[in-house]
């Protein structure tokens, strides 16, 4: 019999984040005695006590609040800019059952949000269209293309724009010209001018304090404000959580605020929930209870964005609103194959990608990478920025030529440098760009590439220090094995759920030794016995073989969590670095 984190071993991995990690930089031990909040009455171990004290929080209420998130805690959504707005041209489009098109985006959060809002309008007796653009075809959000082809297809008198439309200021005003009203339900950074339309119910248009919200989580916002204005009784908003944890983690926006909330309970709905086509997929994904966020964000939300990244999100749509159960097994069997050749595709990329810039990265002199080639298929792009920023430490831009040169490309970026404001001041070498502080798309032209790499690399080297491109590792406390109890792991997993904005926290032990030589996995993952004085554990690393092991002892940064072996809890291990002892 396999434990849960062993099982893991043998299916996929989750990516590891130090490839490049250099200094290993313990946190300072802060004094908890003397502020305003009394960690002891709070918290039974010092340790999580110091973990909670650095988050910032100004009483004790905001701390229970956090180690207890509770839905009464959310806010009123009527706190949302142009909310009010929003819903009364929603329920006027339904009193006069106007033709209402959900516009949505290709990936998780745009596809969860369409779902949703479907759900929501038909509880309502409405019958809204649902329309995706296609990727490869038409590009991402309202393109010209894509509001040609749903103006054809629907007629809309009303149409809802999801995870996507803030910058889309021409096709917004080509709409209204014909007749049709927007309202748009985003989370994208705004430009300085905005689309004129019923509505724009994107919190970063006004400080609000919900910038941390996406998508899925602003149409929840507006469901709840629907319901508010006119109740649904036998309406269960709370069973719908399912579809917001998916898209916001997948979506890796903050997993502070109310996004802790939502998500939190979410991940308890999936556990729970009805949808047929979901449970396939956890079936085919490996997942099962207790939903973790690395569960959503590395194996149900690659499956779902798979369709989207190849071809058409479609198929991501359909399984969710499914309740066919022989269309449910189909769909996740299709999406599991897709995701399949989606990590083919990416690892070809990927390596290609490093080859060019092995040849022309200096690690001394390039504050950003940027690479493209003809060929390489936008849909994966984002994924393989990501993995080159993991390897290089640096914010990359990845881009894929069609053959007229025309360029699609996606930028992931590390701490220090705002990827949206560094595109603004290039700009002129775009074609069109837009996105988040971390993430963003863009558009170039193939005869652009080069002046707009140098204009990026420059801008990165002008705002980033020299201390935000040394790969780091950050260590939260220093723990001995003897720390490591049962006690010690209920308060951990209090803290979770762990993800962007809240990250695991990464501890620190020293002079380890293994007992005995590890266990191989899959030719890749290595499983120790460790030891530290007279207290022994074990312990998993993933990707170990790659990684070449100091003579010991050693140091190392780890990870713990919650095991499950013949129905008893234990705590599970995960290396994430080994240095030599007192290194």
């Amino acid at each position: 019999m396999q434990s849960r984190v062993e099982h893991e071993l043998t299916g996929e991995k989750l990516p590891r984040s130090f490839t490049r990690a250099g200094r290993w930089i313990l946190a300072s031990h802060e004094e908890l005695n003397g502020g305003p909040i009394s960690w002891s009455e709070i918290c039974g171990s010092e340790c999580i006590a110091r973990l909670l004290s650095r988050k910032g929080f100004r009483c004790s209420e905001e701390v229970e609040n956090f180690l207890r998130p509770r839905l009464s805690s959310l806010s009123d959504p009527f706190l949302l800019p142009q909310i009010r707005a929003a819903v009364s041209r929603v329920l006027v489009a339904l009193d006069r059952r106007e033709r209402i098109v959900l516009f949505g985006d290709y990936d998780v959060d745009g596809v969860t949000s369409l779902a949703l809002l479907d759900e929501m309008l038909r509880a309502y007796g409405g019958a809204p269209e649902l329309f995706l653009p296609l990727r490869m075809e038409e590009g991402y959000g309202l393109s010209h293309e894509s509001v040609e082809r749903c103006l054809e297809k629907h007629r809309p008198e009303l149409l809802i724009a999801l995870d996507c439309g803030t910058s889309s200021v021409a096709e917004v005003a080509d709409l209204k010209k014909r007749g049709v009203d927007v309202i748009i339900l985003d989370h994208h950074e705004p430009k300085s001018e905005l689309p004129d339309c019923v509505a724009i119910v994107n919190p970063k248009t006004a400080q609000c304090g919900k910038e941390y919200l996406c998508s899925v989580g602003i149409v929840f916002k507006l469901c709840h404000a629907l319901l508010k204005t006119r109740p649904l009784p036998g309406f269960d908003l709370k069973s719908k959580l399912d579809l917001v944890a998916l898209g916001t983690v997948a979506d890796i926006v903050p997993l502070g605020g109310e996004n802790r909330v939502l998500v939190q309970r979410g991940s308890i709905a999936i556990a729970q929930t009805s949808r047929t086509g979901l449970r396939k997929l956890m079936q085919i994904a490996g997942v099962h209870p207790p939903i973790l966020p690395e569960d959503i964000g590395y194996r149900l939300g690659p499956r779902l964005n798979a369709a989207g990244r190849l071809s058409t999100a479609e198929k991501s749509l359909r399984l969710l609103l499914t309740q066919d159960e022989g269309e449910a097994a189909a769909l996740a069997a299709e999406l599991d194959q897709q995701n399949r050749e989606r990590q083919d595709v990416e690892t070809h990329i990927f390596a290609a990608a490093t080859e060019k810039i092995e040849h022309e990265f200096d690690a001394a002199h390039d504050a950003a990478i940027v690479v493209g080639a003809r060929g390489w298929h936008p849909g994966v792009l984002g994924i393989v920025a990501s993995r080159i920023v993991r390897k290089y430490h640096r914010p990359t831009i990845v881009i894929g030529f069609d053959e007229n040169g025309i360029g699609k490309g996606s930028g992931r970026s590390i701490e220090g440098l705002n990827l949206v404001e560094a595109l603004n001041r290039c700009a002129d070498s775009l074609d069109k760009y837009g996105g988040h502080e971390m993430a963003a798309g863009l558009a170039v032209r193939e005869e652009n590439f080069h002046r707009f790499a140098e204009a990026f690399r420059t801008i990165a080297r002008e705002l980033l220090s020299e201390e935000a491109l040394q790969p780091c590792l950050r260590l939260d406390q220093e723990l001995s094995f003897m720390d490591l109890d049962v006690a010690f792991l209920r308060w951990h997993e209090m803290l979770q759920p762990f993800g962007n904005g809240n990250p695991q926290p990464l501890f620190f032990a020293r002079e380890i030794e293994p007992v005995a030589p590890p266990r191989v996995v899959n030719d890749k993952h290595l499983i120790f016995r460790l030891r530290q004085g007279d207290r022994h554990r074990r312990a998993v690393y993933f990707d170990g073989v790659a990684n070449q092991l100091p003579p010991s002892p050693w140091d190392i940064a780890f990870r713990i969590r919650a095991d499950e072996y013949g129905g008893e809890t234990l705590i599970a291990m995960q290396i994430e670095a080994v240095r030599p002892a007192g290194g």
